[in-house]
């Protein structure tokens, strides 16, 4: 159920009234309406920080590019894919810093995830001192509350520290004016961050997900934390916790997953209909941010822009609302079309648009006829002549040539790269798109949940765990297979399940669909892309039974990283499969920095990164505006006292 969200600023509740001295009687007024700081240690004022938090610490960061230009961009799994509003983000290139150089009024700053963070754990604080002065007469309320405070706490300073690494712990409301503040070490943050994740699984109760915090919801990120604590990143120093970090995942994850069951079919996570509907609530969703077609209660979710490619500026198309709004910042590299079995492994083909219908007919087409195909071949197919087809190729279904048809591989070639020079045009990753939106096709007002934590995740995490437990000596490494295998069987395609067919988000139904045709085509480019004669069968299973020879896409991405240890292999694999499951998820760049795997794999598939990023870039600046504000023994910072401060290399 999707509860009104009020965003009560950190302003508001620190707010110090100030009584008039004016004696005239006909300006004395009793305000019924004002609450003083009291009303917060209230049953009714808990609940509504705890609202306005839910709203500031999960949905104010999906209305805009700051999540996906701090989370997805720069990695091995995406790229700029048309307008580089954000472009800097993913290069690293020389815009990128402390300050970053705007391209448009698009930009990011450098300080907004930063500043989101912090005003995330200004609210988180606030609801823990209310609810421990609360005398409260209704336990569940103060102790919800409590369990809720101290997960958004820990949350935030989780993100904060895989972002930045040393940060200032605020653990207690900032009264006044405060602007004296010191990093702690990443080892002293992580010690709040589980032990604030430890009091909330113990405090919260197992109901009300996906909407609300849950205790499940909390051991999960609890995991993530243990996880993140014992990665390479904190190698340095996570020596006295690691073992005990990975020997408390497997239990954790493992009672996550007896309550939430993955969807029976990948395709129903991404099969939404409406606001609040069937795939927003599937048992397999932890915990998500919460949006609905009350967007006074909720806010805006704008991610249905960024993954969008171009499709109404060409011949015979228009845009549409089914087609999305393409803002064109998020293109998939060549390494997620390597990394699937294409034949087999059904997650690529339901999570990636690669037909549109024309929806401006004229010619030998009308509307209704496929319009736009993405073939997503392999390496060495023969059967395209070029990596733009227009009107060449034929669609057996119709007779009819396809007006626009883009090949990834062309000609027999084995080289990466074709789509890459036809700017703005790619098969797009479809898990957010929004064709439920009620303003017409420009809208950008999106109304669906998105999804913060699911069971599959928590597979590979577990998974993640024991192949660290297995460097170690403890265990071994075919221990990570029951769980990775668990995931993939539910990628197989099933025994009459017909592989082509399709569905996204984008063709949810309006209240105002205006009439232009709609563009989805329920198809996908399968068949295709892969040349196989139709078949209903199952798919051939994806389980991994043998270390020494797994399936072909990870050795690909194995060789071209040129790694040879089974750790390095195996750690390879659970990368692998969270793109494989969790592509585009608002999780990759973490991944990778923990792993200190971000400057190879970016090198190795991100074309636009890989001339630029260096080691330095394992962590984000240190914003420059947050330098400049603060002082020490009441004066400003010195240039090199801020340099000090500041994260190496930058």
């Amino acid at each position: 159920m999707k509860k009104r969200i009020i965003n009560i600023s950190l302003a508001a509740v620190l707010l110090v009234t100030v009584n008039s001295s004016c004696k005239k009687e006909f300006l004395d007024e009793t305000l019924k309406t004002q609450r003083d700081l009291e009303f917060y240690k209230t049953d009714a004022g808990i609940q509504q920080l705890v609202q306005g938090a839910y709203h500031q610490v999960f949905a104010s960061q999906f209305n805009g590019e700051m999540a996906f230009a701090n989370m997805c961009y720069g990695v091995d799994e995406f790229r700029v894919g048309g307008d580089p509003s954000n472009g800097m983000y993913n290069s690293y290139g020389n815009t990128f810093g402390p300050i970053v150089t705007a391209n448009n009024g698009n930009t990011v700053p450098a300080q907004s995830q930063w500043d989101n963070l912090y005003l995330g754990i200004g609210h988180a604080n606030i609801i823990i001192q209310n609810a421990e002065a609360s005398a409260s007469t209704a336990p569940a309320i103060k102790a919800t509350a409590l369990g809720e405070g101290y997960f958004f706490r820990a949350y935030n300073y989780l993100r904060l520290v895989s972002q930045f690494g040393a940060v200032p712990l605020v653990t207690k409301p900032v009264e006044g004016v405060q602007l004296e503040f010191s990093r702690q070490a990443p080892k002293d943050v992580y010690d709040v961050i589980i032990a604030d994740f430890i009091k909330a699984a113990s405090l919260l109760a197992n109901t009300g997900s996906p909407a609300k915090i849950t205790k499940d919801a909390a051991n999960h990120f609890l995991a993530k934390a243990y996880l993140s604590r014992a990665s390479e990143i904190n190698d340095s120093w996570n020596a006295a916790t690691k073992a005990a970090d990975l020997a408390a995942i497997g239990p954790l994850c493992d009672a996550i997953i007896a309550n939430h069951a993955l969807a029976p079919n990948y395709g129903d996570l991404w099969r939404y209909t409406a606001p609040n509907g069937a795939n927003e609530n599937l048992r397999e969703v932890i915990l998500s941010a919460q949006f609905t077609s009350d967007l006074t209660a909720t806010g805006v979710n704008t991610q249905h822009l960024y993954y969008a490619s171009r499709y109404e500026d060409v011949a015979r198309m228009q845009r549409d609302l089914t087609g999305d709004r393409p803002f064109s910042r998020m293109a998939p590299t060549y390494f997620m079309f390597r990394i699937y079995d294409l034949q087999n492994d059904s997650r690529f083909w339901k999570t990636f648009r690669t037909k549109h219908k024309v929806n401006a007919g004229g010619g030998p087409v009308v509307n209704g006829d496929l319009g736009i195909m993405y073939v997503i071949n392999q390496p060495g197919d023969t059967r395209y002549s070029a990596a733009y087809l227009p009107n060449s190729v034929v669609y057996a279904a119709t007779g009819k040539a396809i007006p626009h048809v883009h090949v990834a591989y062309v000609n027999g070639s084995t080289t990466d790269g074709a789509f890459y020079a036809n700017n703005g045009k790619f098969a797009s990753l479809s898990k957010f798109f929004d064709g439920s939106r009620t303003a017409g096709f420009n809208d950008v007002d999106g109304l669906r949940d998105i999804t913060l934590a699911r069971s599959a995740e928590t597979y590979l995490i577990a998974a993640e765990a024991k192949i660290r437990l297995a460097k170690m000596g403890t265990g071994a490494y075919t221990e990570a297979l029951t769980y990775i295998n668990a995931v993939r069987a539910r990628a197989q395609y099933t025994s009459g399940e017909n592989r082509s067919a399709y569905y996204d988000g984008g063709a949810a139904p309006s209240s105002n669909p205006g009439t232009v045709p709609p563009s989805f085509f329920p198809e996908n480019s399968y068949y295709e892309s892969n040349n196989i004669p139709v078949t209903t069968a199952a798919s051939t299973p994806l389980a991994i039974s043998n270390i020494a020879a797994l399936p072909a896409g990870d050795e690909h991405i194995i060789t071209t990283l040129g790694l040879t240890a089974t750790y390095d292999r195996m750690l390879a694999l659970v990368l692998n499969e969270r793109s494989r499951e969790l592509a585009g998820e608002y999780l990759r760049w973490q991944d990778l920095s923990r792993t200190k795997t971000l400057v190879s794999r970016a090198k190795a598939f991100n074309i636009d990164a890989a001339p630029n990023i260096q080691d330095r870039h394992n962590l984000r600046p240190i914003p420059q505006t947050f330098l400049d504000a603060i002082k020490a023994g009441g004066r400003a910072l010195t240039s090199a006292e801020k340099q000090a401060m500041q994260n190496p290399g930058y």
